[in-house]
């Protein structure tokens, strides 16, 4: 088993109501695990946001909190419910309606790694399947939630930043002719997830940093964004997809001769969406 379901990195003095974290960044694969699936240690990480928390772990210097999974995304999916099992992979689920992301294999507990490659020889058990919720996603979650409470108790509103890495070839459909290839895609789940305000101080910032930004399509966000987007408790939540290719060879799984340079502009990023809510009136407690 992963040893934990989670690192916290507080910073030295908080001046942020602002939670970053990476829940599909986790690349502790355990023997155990590994010797499970029917995929080599390279093809299990294919669907890992490799790198990610790299990226953001600088948070804790301007003031915010940072979050990371320790479980890996192919052991348990964080951006899924705890009740988005798999019938094809776990036994004694029982089908109820229909669930993309189930039907895809991209449950809780994933059937799949990227390009649709099946992870294991045959299906699991139900104590397994809950073991892995127990041990990992409700920890993860409850201390996401309580770093979110936290930071709107000090500051008076508290914001999500979800961080997440999309293959490139996510926006071959989506990429208009005549038009520059998105970088970054914010997820607000339409607006349901964020206020305005915030989800455009976050697409200036990396605007600023020189990224080019698209809303919605095709992550609008997933469960996490969902769940923790409240906008009308003050506790908003947005998803950050970044284009992997931009910092790391896809294929190898190794950061590419522009890694330095894109966790420079990350860093700058960071700096200014830390700042969101800076100089606000804390709300007394309820």
């Amino acid at each position: 088993m992963p040893k934990s379901a989670y690192e916290v990195i507080t910073p030295a003095k908080d001046r942020s109501c602002v939670v970053f974290a990476s829940p599909h960044s986790g690349r502790d694969y355990p023997w155990s695990f590994l010797r499970s699936t029917v995929l080599d240690e390279h093809a299990i990480r294919s669907s890992e946001d490799a790198f990610v928390d790299l990226m953001f772990d600088c948070a804790p210097e301007h003031g915010a909190v940072f979050i990371k999974a320790g479980a890996p995304r192919a052991f348990v999916d964080l951006n899924r419910a705890a009740e988005e099992l798999d019938p094809a992979l776990i036994e004694g689920v029982r089908r109820q309606g229909h669930n993309p992301r189930i039907a895809s294999g991209l449950g809780v507990i994933p059937r799949v790694v990227a390009n649709g490659r099946a992870i294991y020889r045959g299906k699991l058990t139900g104590e397994e399947a809950q073991r892995r919720i127990e041990k990992y996603w409700r920890p993860y979650h409850q201390k996401l939630q309580d770093l979110l409470d936290a930071a709107h108790q000090r500051h008076g509103q508290a914001v999500l930043i979800d961080c997440h890495s999309m293959p490139h070839e996510a926006m071959d459909g989506v990429a208009k002719s005549g038009v520059k290839r998105p970088d970054i895609v914010l997820g607000d789940r339409f607006g349901a997830a964020a206020a305005g305000e915030v989800v455009d101080r976050v697409e200036a910032a990396f605007a600023a940093a020189g990224f080019v930004v698209t809303r919605n399509t095709p992550f609008a966000g997933a469960y996490i964004t969902q769940a923790y987007g409240k906008p009308a408790r003050a506790q908003h939540a947005v998803q950050v997809e970044i284009d992997r290719s931009l910092y790391m060879n896809e294929t190898l799984i190794r950061p590419n001769g522009d890694f330095e340079d894109v966790q420079r502009a990350l860093r700058q990023v960071v700096a200014e969406v830390a700042r969101i809510g800076m100089g606000r009136v804390p709300l007394a407690a309820e």
